[in-house]
């Protein structure tokens, strides 16, 4: 009797399946919502990744063979599905087109296979997320009578700006298409701020032809589709009300259910808050602890942070001007530079040949401790959308310095909170020169800039707490969920 009472519990319980493309920028944000999920709502929360991701995660464990997965230290399961590319992915060995083909086909194999398999551990799932890329999760999930909701992981302009550019609202594709060859050429979205062609997503201002990243446009124009279907999903964004009022009230009034439940970072769920813990289990080993202990010794305020994220490439003559910058700023920095930059470095790539005795050079580090001590000064980044949250989450000003997808959107907006500056690169090459960094850095760690990142760190810690706006946001849409598929 006890046997069947558990097992009659368990298939009453609320169960959150959250499916992620497998790379960093989406592993990511699935972990801090899962996480977020578990503590608003005390359901049982699983991530489905791909196999390659879910191996670089929990390297040895066999949740392939557990029945029910891995569970990891802060209680949130993992099942992974299989992409066709166990061993993984490599753009410069795989055919990118080819592999999107896969994930679909293989994808969609082997999640009904993961729902399957987690009814049958009496764990059935009662409402799948899933992220970018990742449009045939919805079609897997309503073969299984299960509800899903898109988990957006860019910014609502962004969204909002693909809607209409993909369904043409009052013309704006048109009007990206004349313009797109003139970064600085004014456009109107619909409902939006003022936008220039720079801070438009990439994908949609592109106009090369053998562009290899063209599929990704495809999968953003699919997604419009599904969001204007009778049966659309809800929209989970990773931004809250304060942020981005006009680009959440323009997708409303096209018929998008978007709910802003930003910033979703697992360090403000930490308790206590100063742990400010990345979490782990990133895909990326960390170079130990020293460069914490570095910032330990450093003056207050004092570091400058500079990291282009897990995917950007920096040429020879980009390290060299950042090198050439810092070293001529008399400031402290501290440098994430990954091994697939550091080619042609040879040995000596530590602080002393890069930019002075005053810095640090790591491979990789746990970017929430860095952004959270009370060294660090401001952040030269990528501006990719994790980076860009976390930057506002801390009130560390940041310098921007985009180059593809959504960054620069990403570097408008911080522009327009007045947490940031957006750098100006060369026209040639995209370089950010040294005088330019200087200048920028500069500008970041004014007095001005620094009380404005204050205040929109209280702002979005504020709509992150509990009772909080995207809080309440998360509970009040779960629970919709949930009754309405108990109803079914």
């Amino acid at each position: 009797m006890p046997a069947i009472a558990e097992e009659v519990r368990a298939a009453a319980e609320p169960h959150l399946l959250v499916v992620t493309y497998p790379a960093q920028g989406h592993i990511n944000p699935a972990r801090h919502l899962a996480r977020r999920l578990l503590r608003a709502t005390g359901a049982r929360v699983t991530i489905s990744t791909a196999v390659s991701g879910f191996r670089k995660m929990f390297p040895g464990a066999a949740a392939e063979q557990e029945p029910e997965g891995h569970r990891d230290a802060a209680g949130v399961w993992y099942v992974p599905y299989s992409d066709g590319y166990d061993a993984g992915f490599d753009s410069a060995v795989h055919d990118t087109t080819h592999y999107m083909t896969q994930v679909r086909l293989e994808g969609s194999r082997t999640l009904a296979a993961v729902l399957r398999r987690l009814r049958a551990a009496g764990r059935p799932v009662t409402l799948v997320v899933y992220t970018l890329l990742l449009s045939w999760v919805a079609d897997v999930a309503r073969d299984h009578g299960v509800p899903a909701a898109l988990y957006w992981i860019q910014p609502a302009t962004v969204l909002a700006a693909y809607l209409h550019f993909f369904r043409g609202t009052d013309g704006v594709d048109r009007a990206i298409a004349a313009a797109a060859g003139d970064p600085w050429a004014d456009v109107r979205v619909p409902g939006l701020p003022p936008l220039r062609v720079r801070d438009l997503p990439s994908f949609i201002t592109s106009t090369a032809e053998d562009d290899p990243y063209a599929f990704v446009a495809d999968s953003f124009r699919e997604l419009v589709e599904l969001l204007g279907r009778d049966d659309s999903p809800s929209v989970l964004a990773n931004t809250f009300d304060a942020m981005e009022p006009e680009a959440l009230a323009s997708l409303r009034e096209h018929g998008v259910d978007v709910v802003p439940v930003g910033p979703v970072l697992s360090f403000l769920d930490d308790d206590p808050p100063a742990a400010a813990a990345g979490g782990g289990n990133d895909l990326f080993k960390t170079d130990g602890d020293g460069y914490l202990q570095w910032l330990d010794a450093q003056a207050p305020g004092s570091v400058v942070y500079i990291s282009f994220g897990s995917l950007s490439l920096m040429s020879a003559r980009q390290i060299e001007e950042v090198a050439r910058g810092m070293s001529g700023s008399g400031r402290p920095f501290l440098w994430v530079l990954r091994e697939d930059n550091r080619s042609g470095q040879g040995e000596g790539d530590g602080a002393a040949s890069l930019g002075g005795e005053r810095g640090m050079v790591v491979r990789w580090c746990d970017q929430v401790r860095v952004l959270s001590h009370p060294a660090v000064a401001c952040f030269v980044t990528h501006c990719g959308w994790n980076s860009t949250l976390e930057s506002v989450a801390c009130g560390v000003p940041a310098v921007g310095v985009p180059q593809w997808t959504d960054q620069g959107t990403n570097a408008w907006l911080l522009e327009r909170l007045g947490t940031g500056v957006r750098a100006a690169v060369c026209d040639k090459d995209g370089v950010l020169e040294a005088d330019e960094l200087r200048r920028c850095v500069d500008f970041a760690t004014s007095e001005m800039v620094r009380a404005k990142a204050a205040m929109w760190r209280d702002k979005a810690r504020a709509a992150a707490a509990e009772g909080g706006s995207s809080e309440r946001n998360l509970r009040a849409f779960v629970g919709k969920q949930l009754a309405g598929a108990g109803n079914n």
